[in-house]
């Protein structure tokens, strides 16, 4: 397939390492411009371009930038872009580190994603965003080995979200339906399902543990939880791209 990334952080980079081994066809942007992403492309072997050029290029599009930055993206980024391409969102939320506080985040009535997708103005698919960069470039695993990790997918077109899983799958992981983006805050930071690299079968009794609708007491919770990820993140001097 053709993909185009927009990001070229730690998740956009092993993305396109392994997509690239796989014989896909990849473009990779950054808010810096092509002419910085030598090192990348040399790495990936992906094609340097524009953001706006990555978002037209792909059959599935990839946005994997800080979440505070996804504001500053192009309005007009993905007009013209056929409906029928799925676009990823890996965003997470790290107001301590990164991001700062983000209002309605904090109140908890969207996901992240649900507030990504309303300032890209199309809708995403949620994934990728629960596993650490190096284990999503090394860790993969074919179709039926123990333990091979599962990875929820979030999203509410069934046609798009069944193209992405099936991408997941081919990178070496078992996709796990997520349900609606609305659903989504089961993967988000802070819960038992973020960076626990769960065997598919552990990560949907957890996923189904959750529930659907996230309680106030949930969303507390899973604030405090990763508020002291972030603080210990923090202490050993752990940065985020």
């Amino acid at each position: 397939m053709k993909i185009g990334i927009i990001g070229a952080g730690f998740i956009g980079s092993a993305l396109a390492v392994r997509l690239t081994g796989l014989g896909h066809s990849l473009e990779i942007a950054n808010s810096r411009g092509p002419e910085t992403l030598g090192e990348v492309a040399e790495k990936t072997g992906a094609t340097p371009v524009t953001s706006q050029e990555a978002a037209h290029y792909g059959e599935i599009i990839v946005v994997t930038i800080p979440l505070k930055n996804i504001p500053d993206l192009p309005k007009d980024l993905f007009e013209g872009v056929p409906a029928e391409v799925p676009v990823i969102d890996t965003s997470n939320y790290y107001p301590l580190l990164r991001d700062g506080h983000i209002a309605e985040l904090e109140q908890g009535e969207l996901t992240e994603s649900e507030w990504v997708q309303q300032h890209l103005g199309r809708p995403v698919i949620k994934v990728f965003n629960n596993i650490l960069a190096d284990h999503l470039e090394k860790l993969g695993q074919p179709v039926g080995t123990p333990g091979r990790i599962g990875l929820p997918v979030a999203g509410d077109d069934p046609v798009a979200k069944q193209k992405v899983m099936a991408l997941v799958e081919e990178l070496g992981f078992d996709a796990v339906d997520n349900g609606h983006l609305h659903e989504s805050w089961r993967q988000q930071p802070g819960t038992p399902c973020y960076a626990a690299d769960l065997p598919a079968n552990e990560l949907r009794q957890q996923l189904e543990s959750l529930g659907t609708e996230r309680t106030k007491d949930q969303h507390a919770q899973f604030l405090a939880n990763h508020a002291a990820l972030e603080k210990q993140m923090a202490a050993q001097g752990i940065e985020l791209k």
